[in-house]
């Protein structure tokens, strides 16, 4: 098979490395790709919101899938572009990706359908959204800008000064572009955070094992949300028990309430969950692959990863038997100082050779250039360091070794990726 894969971040890699892995695959593109995904993948410099361009390569190349790794794109409708010239795609058509695409749908549709999440209010008026906030607000609060925002348009607010500040910031200032144009004002919920992603085929959904990401850029979660700063699978936290509840009363009766909106979900539903006291409720949707969340959990997947995307495409999921490794990985993001407000690009890397041939052992590129044949950084997330192990600490311990063997100039990351595993 030859293989399209749309996106240039290290889930994409992950993504490239996984697909690379099986039998069926004699050839893949990527576009536009990054410098580390060259490794398994011949690069197109086609962007990913270029869906014609994106379309005519396929049709030329005679592509036999065509997987879709980021948001912007599939909200964009880019899967109803390529299935309307006959081209067999992965991923959800615009009208099912809405439920990362909007969250004021997303919540909408929760409270329909009576999967658990928190109390909410949705706003498109700036005064309206103050006056509830100064009337009937308790804090803390949350802001979340509707529509797509990097992962960072979500603003928790201990104060009513602070929340002030936030309308101002998503709805007038429009920090986050469009996508401010409509908020949700949300209860703040306490407990765990725990991301499942899933396979979907439209009616069946088959649940891959639990992750947990870190987004603040700080040790011991301070400082600015960013896209992730590492993470973990699986979750500890995560037990037999949240597993059966989620099954039942999340998973599939989101899919069969997209169903029944006539918006059915094919590809990939990550669930982002918060395990609170009174049990576990929806945070958010997204309609793809987590970053960095992939990077831990493609490593563990046991399946032909394209055997499996081709069931969804075609609505044979159920025959699909899904397997993970009984172990763990952990992914430690390598960034650039400075990130998520300002930093350099273009300083060089060296340390690369240090991942050849090692079983158990990952250096996935997000951020990254090659000028005269040396890798440079060219992001703020730079590479996603991951590792496995027997267990959580073990896994730990040996990707943050692996983070040694990496080195640039103005290298940061986190200490503390998977710390919560030592109280569980």
């Amino acid at each position: 098979m030859k293989i399209l894969i749309v996106g240039s971040g290290g889930r994409e890699h992950a993504i490239a490395w996984s697909v690379a892995k099986s039998p069926k695959v004699e050839k893949i593109y990527c576009a536009p790709g990054n410098a580390g995904i060259e490794e398994y993948a011949e690069c197109v410099k086609i962007g990913a919101m270029e869906f014609d361009k994106l379309a005519d390569f396929a049709q030329e190349k005679g592509i036999d899938l065509t997987i879709i790794g980021m948001d912007d794109p599939l909200v964009g409708g880019v899967v109803d572009v390529f299935e309307a010239r006959g081209l067999k795609v992965f991923g959800p058509r615009k009208n099912a990706a809405i439920l990362e695409g909007s969250k004021a749908f997303s919540k909408d549709l929760m409270k329909k359908y009576n999967i658990p999440t928190a109390a909410y209010e949705n706003f498109d008026d700036a005064q309206k959204a103050l006056e509830y906030l100064r009337t009937q607000a308790k804090f803390p609060i949350v802001l979340k800008a509707d529509g797509l925002a990097l992962g960072k348009g979500v603003l928790i607010c201990e104060t009513l000064a602070d929340a002030e500040a936030g309308v101002k910031e998503i709805m007038e200032d429009k920090k986050f572009g469009s996508a401010g144009n409509t908020m949700v004002i949300e209860e703040f919920m306490t407990g765990r955070e725990v991301s499942v992603l899933s396979f979907v085929d439209g009616k069946t959904i088959k649940p891959m094992t639990s992750a947990q990401d870190h987004k603040r850029a700080g040790d011991g979660d301070t400082g600015l949300n960013t896209g992730g700063m590492g993470t973990f699978s699986p979750s500890p936290f995560y037990t037999e028990e949240v597993d059966a509840f989620c099954k039942k009363y999340i998973y599939q009766a989101t899919v069969d309430a997209m169903a029944a909106e006539g918006r059915p979900f094919t590809g990939i539903i990550f669930f982002g969950l918060m395990l609170t006291p009174e049990g576990p409720k929806v945070l958010e949707y997204n309609a793809r692959f987590g970053d960095p969340e992939a990077q831990v959990v493609l490593p563990r997947m046991k399946n032909d990863i394209i055997e499996v995307m081709e069931a969804c495409v075609e609505g044979k999921l159920e025959d699909v038997d899904l397997q993970f490794e009984d172990n763990a990985a952990v992914c430690v993001v390598l960034a650039s100082d400075g990130y998520p407000v300002k930093y350099e690009k273009g300083i060089p890397m060296y340390g690369f050779e240090n991942f050849k041939d090692k079983e158990g052992y990952y250096c996935f590129h997000a951020g990254t250039a090659k000028k005269d044949g040396q890798f440079v950084t060219n992001g703020g997330r730079v590479l996603g360091i991951t590792a496995k192990g027997n267990d959580l600490k073990e896994a730990r311990k040996n990707a943050y070794a692996a983070t040694e063997w990496i080195t640039f100039a103005n290298k940061y990351m986190r200490h503390d990726i998977g710390k919560a595993i030592d109280e569980a």
